[in-house]
């Protein structure tokens, strides 16, 4: 699968993966101001952003998908930084090649099976009928009944194009698909093989992603493991304190 991607930079490889819902665009400023060191990838994942869709969806596919990105740009290998459901298909692709992976970073993500908490959000998308759709407003006023958050409206409408031939709402993502293996995103994954390389967990202090009584039990898989707390952020934690998270990446991949 032919996977899009933006590039920013020279340097040794660094592959950077969103989380669910997201897209490579969430991490666009992080990569320009990390490319003063890297030459840094920010991917979409499949049936996500502008990558393809397909009914093939779970962590070994999405983990071979990073796999041969890098074998098809001469990517031998790279720092890999992986956000939420980013960070399990990082997990993932370290277990099964862990010598394509110099050092790993989870942005608040656990090795570790989930509760769902994304019904409502879930809900609310199947809600928007966007033949009837008119506007981006209409559509977040729409979602507000169910998403009480602006932020998280905010962040779930860049998922929402217009198509150039219908001239009609869509959404970027693959959203049957994506909610028809939402209990395997929920999933720890497969990882058979602990990763012995560096590895780098960072926790938003106000996020329960990581929970740092269980850190301990992280290094069955990643026996290497340190973790970072970032004050005054939740699960977006790159978002929420960018320069703070910026200098803890840049001196844990420097370092």
């Amino acid at each position: 699968m032919q996977l899009n991607y933006k590039v920013f930079g020279e340097g040794d490889p660094v592959l950077i993966l969103h989380g669910m819902f997201g897209t490579l665009d969430n991490w666009q400023t992080i990569a320009k101001k990390l490319a003063k060191h890297f030459m840094v990838f920010i991917i979409d994942l499949r049936n996500h952003g502008r990558s393809p869709h397909s009914d093939e969806f779970d962590y070994a596919i999405m983990a071979n998908d990073i796999r041969e990105f890098m074998e098809s740009n001469w990517i031998y290998e790279a720092y890999v930084v992986g956000h939420s459901m980013g960070g399990k298909v990082a997990m993932q692709l370290a277990s099964e090649n862990p010598d394509m992976v110099q050092k790993l970073v989870l942005v608040d993500i656990a090795p570790k099976a989930y509760e769902g908490n994304h019904q409502a959000i879930f809900e609310a998308l199947f809600s928007l009928d966007l033949d009837q759709l008119e506007s981006r407003k209409e559509a977040d006023q729409l979602l507000q009944k169910k998403i009480d958050s602006y932020s998280v409206r905010q962040f779930i409408l860049k998922n929402l194009s217009i198509n150039k031939e219908t001239e009609g709402y869509e959404w970027k993502m693959n959203l049957p698909v994506i909610h028809a293996a939402y209990q395997e995103i929920l999933d720890k994954g497969n990882l058979s093989t602990p990763f012995e390389n560096p590895t780098l967990f960072i926790k938003g202090a106000q996020s329960n992603y990581i929970l740092p009584e269980e850190f301990e039990s992280y290094k069955n898989y990643f026996p290497k493991a340190t973790l970072e707390t970032i004050e005054k952020a939740g699960h977006w934690v790159h978002a929420e304190q960018p320069k703070v998270f910026l200098e803890v990446l840049t001196n844990f991949l420097l370092n």
